[in-house]
């Protein structure tokens, strides 16, 4: 069934009764059939704890959610931003972004000033949310992070992620979410560092990575396959590859003081997109990992 668009009302309220909860529960089950949801006590307690569940509705119809709980390091308290599901017949229509920006005014009023989560840097269309949209950085690279994992996206492939961070009060993320960054074009003195070919099936292939620019200037950009699921099912190896090949470039990278701070999408003629690194500087980037 194609995606629907939001002709109907559409309203993001945070959620704490026992009813839109279990609604919640439900939906992700529905999301996520072969994977356990989170249990209803566990959200009810988190809500009640400096967490927080956002739901999304058409009328009264819950059709996307999100679900963050506190999270703390031993210096600091953040919200660690744990699930975020659309109905299938809506994803693809903006209410992800509406509901982190839902989730961006609750975290301040909350007094939190950084929200933490993950996701795979292969999966574009979160990256394009993630990182151009909302401006959340990341130099955190987190191999295989939750294991062999058996749902149809992640079924066979490392579960590797990105653990990005959201500065909520930054001048810059403000700005991002006010001022809605406008399409922008590889810089010319960008540096490629995974380098392609593009196979006869029209597939992007990886070729080889460059982890010899540590001391560049400039940006340095991460190509990454536009489609990674589409990949998959054509060609398993090769997303395998996929996974290894930017595994090892943004590893590397971030162990010696890089960071991703754009991310930017090539023409629909283009079978790639591209992350933009930058060396982490302390006076323009607010991260908690220099290394």
């Amino acid at each position: 069934m194609p995606n629907r668009q939001l002709s109907e009302s559409l309203t993001i309220r945070l959620l704490n009764s026992y009813e839109d909860l279990l609604a919640v529960k439900e939906l992700e089950e529905m999301i996520w059939a072969s994977d356990d949801p989170v249990p209803l006590h566990q959200t009810m307690t988190a809500v009640k704890h400096g967490g927080m569940v956002i739901g999304a509705f058409v009328g009264e119809h819950l059709i996307g959610f999100q679900y963050s709980f506190a999270g703390f390091d031993g210096e600091k308290a953040y919200l660690c931003s744990h699930t975020m599901g659309i109905h299938p017949e809506y994803q693809k229509s903006g209410v992800g972004e509406k509901i982190k920006r839902t989730q961006q005014k609750a975290a301040i009023e909350k007094g939190y000033d950084l929200v933490l989560w993950t996701y795979d840097p292969l999966e574009t269309v979160n990256g394009n949310l993630n990182i151009r949209k909302l401006g959340a950085t990341c130099t955190t690279y987190i191999q295989n992070c939750y294991g062999e994992m058996t749902d149809i996206l992640n079924a066979g492939i490392p579960s590797d992620r990105f653990q990005v961070e959201w500065w909520i009060k930054r001048p810059n993320v403000i700005d991002i979410l006010t001022n809605p960054r406008k399409r922008s074009e590889m810089d010319g003195f960008a540096k490629p560092v995974l380098h392609l070919e593009i196979n006869p099936q029209g597939d992007p292939e990886p070729q080889s990575i460059d982890l010899t620019q540590e001391q560049y200037e400039g940006q340095l950009v991460v190509a990454v396959p536009a489609a990674f699921q589409e990949v998959k099912e054509r060609n398993f190896d090769l997303a395998l590859r996929w996974r290894m090949a930017t595994r090892g470039v943004f590893k590397h990278y971030f162990q010696n003081g890089w960071l991703v701070s754009d991310f930017i999408k090539s023409d629909r003629a283009e079978p790639v997109h591209y992350y933009v690194m930058e060396k982490a500087n302390e006076k323009r980037f607010q991260t908690r990992h220099f290394s």
